[in-house]
């Protein structure tokens, strides 16, 4: 069944909301059984206010920084790399956006990925194989992708969910060294004085410290996969023509290599997996992308 790309756009918005709310909702148990736990009290409160925010000021500021440097992206220069500018320009003209900054990556892998804070502060970065490999078409297409990963907020959104799962795991940390290195022994008998609830909020404790990881890795990896569907469908709207990027995917998915310069830290920025994980037809739970194949199908079954 062919699907609108508004019916599209609108039900991953709303999945990606959905996630997000639970991440929340996984940081305040955390913190929540941590102040039961070991009484704290409004300082931690504080404490806790406190770390989110430099946390939040750090990354905010400095992601698209540290994904180009990762990369070890280079700016390039105009006069070289006049028709890549070209089509950076006219798909940003498309979009609504301002022309984002453009990168090149010294990479044989035909991959991009778009980063930065809003529209205002993006860039692009596309690799050497992707230019070599694609038809000024397939190359739009790509660019539409990717900025339509800048007009709907993308970054920012994986940036929070960045945010929130690193705090989810260092309340994990700090829950575990402060329930072993704090004396276990004596918090158990405060806890027998006070009854059987404190001991039932020390075991819901560890048993979230084990599994909070696990549902940070679910939850930012369905964030991502949720976020590629949404850039494939806003990117094909924005030049209208779905068959470029189809195309382009094809060709990334017959490319059996590797990058060399990617990280599991920014696999979820590319448009494919620098690792090829996404070859599979099988969407695997920890997966940061959709198996091309399905991509593929999607974009051939809208309707513009």
């Amino acid at each position: 069944m062919a699907h609108t790309l508004y019916d599209l756009i609108s039900k991953n918005k709303l999945r990606t909301y959905l996630f997000i709310i639970g991440f929340s909702l996984i940081l305040g148990l955390i913190g929540y059984l941590l102040a039961q736990v070991f009484h704290w009290g409004i300082e931690f409160y504080i404490l806790f206010a406190l770390i989110i925010v430099f946390y939040n000021i750090i990354l905010y500021y400095n992601s698209d920084k540290l994904a180009l440097a990762f990369s070890n992206a280079r700016p390039a220069p105009p006069e070289k790399y006049y028709q890549l500018h070209n089509i950076v320009e006219e798909v940003a003209i498309a979009a609504g956006v301002p022309k984002p900054k453009v990168y090149i990556i010294p990479e044989e892998m035909p991959n991009a990925f778009a980063t930065g804070r809003n529209p205002q502060n993006a860039s692009i970065a596309v690799t050497e194989g992707l230019l070599r490999m694609m038809s000024r078409e397939e190359l739009q297409g790509v660019i539409a992708h990717e900025m339509a990963h800048i007009r709907n907020y993308d970054i920012l959104v994986m940036t929070i969910a960045a945010i929130i799962g690193g705090l989810i795991v260092l309340m994990r940390d700090i829950f575990i060294r402060s329930l072993w290195f704090g004396g276990l022994g004596e918090r158990r008998s405060r806890d027998d004085r006070r009854g059987s609830f404190g001991g039932i909020l020390i075991l819901i404790g560890l048993l979230l410290a084990i599994v909070a990881p696990i549902l940070v890795a679910l939850i930012r990896a369905a964030i991502s996969r949720e976020r590629e569907y949404l850039a494939d469908a806003s990117g094909a709207f924005i030049v209208r023509n779905p068959y470029g990027l189809a195309s382009a995917l094809r060709k990334i998915g017959a490319y059996h290599g590797k990058m060399r310069q990617a990280s599991d830290a920014t696999a979820h920025l590319y448009i494919a997996n620098p690792f090829g994980k996404d070859r599979i037809s099988v969407n695997e739970l920890f997966a940061t992308h959709p198996p091309l194949e399905k991509r593929i199908k999607r974009l051939l079954e809208l309707t513009i």
